[in-house]
């Protein structure tokens, strides 16, 4: 198996732990507590620190000397975290596994945009790297089918304990396998005196940079909507009559999310900020028709076809970041945008919850409202800028290694 091939092979396991998470933390709460509301709470604990984590990981990864140890040791972390809750939850003090989980989820960067910033060093630019973005995109799309899939298996097979340590094992070989990747030798070939890049660097970059200041600002306000989508799935399939058909639902969206990033999102001919409009306005308008879809069939249908508009999503702005981001802040542009959706999903999931009493057909129109939304914001956003992207370093042409000087573009987002 090659470096790419190996790559995805860990790219695969550590966001399939990472993807089921959410479901088999609930069910083992619910299963020794009684209250799935344990499991929320630590769940809460692990998504919380990703935002917060986001930078620091991106920095430590940038700066650190030996980039296999640093990647290896995150997922390790990672994976014992998730073996370590597996143990406890229920069985320990809550501070505890508390703590637990708030260390677990400071790996998670790592598991998101911290291995999708590796791309680079493996794929030369151009087209086949612009493919392997699309290849990359597809695990996310992938663990999202399987993760829950597993979990919900294991667990009806014997309990939520065995599920969880599942996720551990997953981890676990994640790290193994990203033990075996190449990386660059960023000792011999540092250059005396070179400046590094702080922790606000990467935030920096985002910002003073056109296309990133775009992508991240559009995804970010549509994952805010993309955060409810689960919670208004299972609340819509009750109003049509089908109260456990809201995980059909889902797996339609994810199953055409899978499919739109195999197929759409490894369309190299069509510039990667015009896919992040198509694809937040196709997901808007297919979730928009899914809102007064007569049956769940059919709404089933109209999330796959979401989905697949979706999936090309990711691919663009992993392209966009890529092509944007310098050397000495990548790591820190992929880790933040990153954190920065997850935390625009978690305050989409909370804001549902409160309006939840809400008609779920005029929940769905809103979130397609915020996808149109962000199609549009990204399309004034990207318009308004002024200069041209640096052009320049090892990695080419199409690399574009913008700087954060005056009058010049640097990286972003997720």
């Amino acid at each position: 198996m090659g470096g790419f091939g190996r790559y995805l092979a860990a790219a695969l396991t550590a966001r399939i732990a990472s993807e089921g998470m959410g479901m088999a933390v609930v069910l083992l709460a619910l299963e020794r507590t009684g209250s799935a509301a344990h499991g929320a709470f630590v769940l809460t604990a692990w998504l919380a620190p990703h935002v917060l984590a986001a930078p620091l990981a991106g920095a430590a990864a940038a700066r650190t000397r030996r980039p296999r140890l640093f990647h290896v040791t995150a997922l390790a972390g990672f994976a014992v975290a998730v073996a370590a809750l597996t143990a406890l939850l229920g069985r320990a003090p809550w501070p505890l596994m508390l703590a637990v989980a708030v260390a677990g989820g400071t790996c998670g960067p790592m598991v998101t945009g911290g291995l999708s910033s590796l791309i680079t060093g493996l794929v030369p630019a151009g087209t086949a790297r612009d493919r392997a973005y699309g290849w990359d995109a597809a695990t996310y799309n992938a663990a999202a089918v399987t993760a829950p899939a597993a979990v919900g298996l294991v667990t009806a097979l014997g309990s939520a304990g065995p599920a969880m340590a599942v996720l551990a094992a997953s981890g676990a070989l994640a790290a193994v396998l990203a033990a075996t990747l190449p990386y660059e030798d960023r000792g011999a070939g540092a250059v005396p005196g070179a400046p590094r890049a702080g922790l606000g660097a990467g935030l920096a970059a985002l910002w003073r940079v056109r296309e990133l200041r775009a992508v991240t600002s559009a995804t970010t306000l549509a994952f805010v909507g993309i955060g409810s989508l689960t919670t208004v799935s299972v609340l819509l399939a009750t109003e049509l009559g089908s109260p456990g058909g809201g995980g059909a639902l889902m797996t339609a969206f994810a199953v055409g999310a899978l499919g739109g990033s195999l197929t759409l999102g490894r369309v190299t001919s069509v510039a990667p900020d015009r896919l992040v409009r198509w694809a937040l306005a196709g997901t808007g308008v297919a979730l928009a028709a899914a809102a007064f879809a007569p049956s769940v069939a059919v709404t089933a249908a109209l999330f796959a076809l979401a989905g697949i508009c979706d999936g090309p999503l990711l691919t663009a702005t992993l392209r966009i970041r890529a092509q944007y981001a310098p050397d000495g802040v990548r790591t820190q542009v992929f880790t933040l945008g990153a954190g920065l959706k997850l935390t625009a999903a978690s305050a989409g999931a909370a804001l549902v919850g409160f309006t939840a009493h809400a008609p779920a057909a005029a929940l769905l129109t809103g979130i397609a409202g915020l996808l149109l939304a962000a199609a549009l914001l990204h399309l004034l956003t990207a318009a308004r800028g002024c200069g041209r992207p640096a052009r320049s370093g090892p990695t080419g042409p199409s690399e574009g290694a913008a700087t954060t000087a005056a009058g010049r573009r640097s990286p972003g987002g997720p």
